[in-house]
């Protein structure tokens, strides 16, 4: 799904969020298992021939998406299991993710090939074919005054290409692999790709890199709507990369009166735990490592890096930060002066799903949706976004906590508070954004070469807002969160906000 652009892969994920969504608010069980039945058909009719070459095999794959929007595990393709085996199990308003969270659809599966060097018709048969003379093992030849290369002998070098004046030489790459930071990304027994659930850290790249849709994450849409149309106390936290992610001219009133209509009795900006997280970890970084108590410390705010440093890592995690994250420290100030009501996570992030799960979480946020999901809801109940606004917009949070948004604004805001409560103190960052970098980042901590740093990762290139869940342009979604950050009317926290007792 490429951010920004309307493909067929991001209409076909919104009608079945949308379609997922509409089931919630009548979970009848009866009617559901017919209605679940009824939407292959609906959404795949007799006459389509824009998804795939066959309109059996859309519908197949379809319906796996229907289970997995349901919350449901993929069915295992050696044995028979009913559409809707399961389904009383997520028919309920406070269903959990079960991992695995990240989930490859077989049937969607193109088996795509990966690191294979070809010729194509861009060759010119040229005199000097200096693609012939570098190849170090001969596996190139001219047949009928073209190059063609013989994939048996073949080492995969690149040589040939790098040479190439014409650029004729083309490189094969599986773009889930390619995403994959942590080379999850394996070959079931037919070459297709599978996710190696031991590596994978669920940030959710593969799914939005791969141009037919075959990756997909769980939902939990169903059980929300059940939850909004009982009527209690539901309430969101939205995280501070909304910005634009419902449509260029959606302010924060918008937004949060397309929320109340939605039913949600309230909202809050999760910046206001990045806020409380930004001052703890000042105070943290000063206290422990410019004493030299802790050689460095690592933000950790996102789950994917958090879960990349303590499964790769392991010797590392008592330097990953112990504060609360942004979300659950502003879902646990939501409990306390709501004891009673469910917490909703609105924002970019795919392994916030997994994070809520904990068990040491689960009782502070009770449901986690994406921004692509929320429209999807939205979409179910007609809600046109831009029509209402409330009197207030969000005023929870400062700026510092706004930019946790970006890629380096983590590490900057809490050099910021650094600044203001510690003045003169040096702070010595390093910042990592994508998977593969934020391993190469944790190996120099582990060699001791970033003693006395404060580390900030983000598991997608970008920061939040190149979460698999957003919809805009990644550039554009920075340019939004920048300008809300400027505009805020609070620049940093209060240093007494870490008074506050969430633990």
């Amino acid at each position: 799904m490429v951010r920004g652009l309307d493909t067929t892969v991001k209409q076909i994920r919104r009608k079945v969020f949308k379609s997922v969504a509409i089931l919630g608010l009548d979970p009848n069980e009866e009617t559901l298992v017919k209605r679940i039945e009824e939407l292959p058909y609906e959404l795949v009719p007799e006459d389509n021939k824009t998804y795939r070459e066959s309109i059996y095999r859309a519908r197949a794959i379809i319906r796996e998406r229907l289970r997995l929007a349901m919350g449901l595990s993929l069915r295992p393709e050696d044995k028979a299991v009913h559409l809707t085996q399961g389904l009383e199990a997520s028919n309920v308003a406070d269903k959990y993710y079960e991992p695995p969270l990240m989930q490859v659809i077989p049937s969607a599966c193109e088996s795509c090939e990966d690191n294979k060097y070809e010729v194509s018709n861009m060759c010119k048969g040229c005199l000097a074919h200096p693609c012939v003379e570098v190849c170090p093992k001969n596996a190139i030849e001219m047949i009928n005054g073209k190059s063609y290369i013989h994939q048996d002998k073949c080492i995969k070098c690149g040589k040939c290409k790098a040479v190439c004046p014409y650029d004729a030489i083309v490189k094969k790459v599986r773009p889930c692999k390619e995403a994959c930071g942590v080379n999850a990304i394996v070959n079931d027994k037919l070459g297709r790709a599978y996710i190696d659930n031991e590596k994978c850290v669920s940030c959710g790249m593969c799914m939005v890199n791969c141009p037919f849709g075959a990756i997909s994450d769980k939902s939990q849409i169903f059980q929300l709507m059940r939850a909004l149309g009982e009527g209690g106390e539901v309430i969101a936290e939205v995280a501070p990369a909304f910005v634009g992610q419902l449509g260029n001219n959606v302010s924060s009133k918008n937004f949060k009166a397309a929320l109340m209509e939605l039913g949600f009795k309230e909202c809050y900006e999760v910046a206001l735990g990045a806020d409380i997280g930004a001052i703890a970890e000042a105070h943290h970084y000063v206290e422990k490592v410019t004493t030299g108590e802790l050689p460095f410390l690592l933000t950790s705010c996102c789950p994917s890096w958090a879960m990349l440093a303590k499964k790769y890592f392991p010797d590392l995690s008592s330097q990953v930060s112990q504060e609360l994250t942004p979300m659950v420290a502003t879902a646990r100030s939501i409990k306390k002066e709501h004891p009673q009501a469910k917490v909703v996570f609105i924002g970019p992030c795919a392994a916030k799903k997994l994070e809520a799960m904990r068990k040491s979480v689960r009782s502070d946020v009770d449901f986690v949706i994406t921004f692509e999901e929320l429209q999807a809801m939205l979409d179910a109940k007609g809600i046109e976004v831009t029509a209402k606004e409330t009197e207030h917009s969000f005023h929870d949070a400062t700026g510092v906590g706004r930019s946790y948004a970006v890629a380096g604004g983590v590490a900057d805001s809490i050099k910021q508070c650094v600044d203001a409560y510690y003045p003169g103190t040096e702070v010595k960052i390093e910042k990592a954004q994508g998977l593969a970098d934020c391993k190469k980042i944790l190996a120099l901590a582990k060699a001791g070469r970033l003693d006395g740093c404060l580390i900030e990762g983000m598991g997608c290139p970008g920061g939040c807002v190149a979460g698999a869940g957003t919809v805009i342009p990644i550039p554009k979604a920075m340019k939004n969160v920048e300008e809300i950050v400027k505009i805020s009317s609070k620049k940093l926290p209060a240093k007494e906000l870490k008074e506050i007792e969430l633990n």
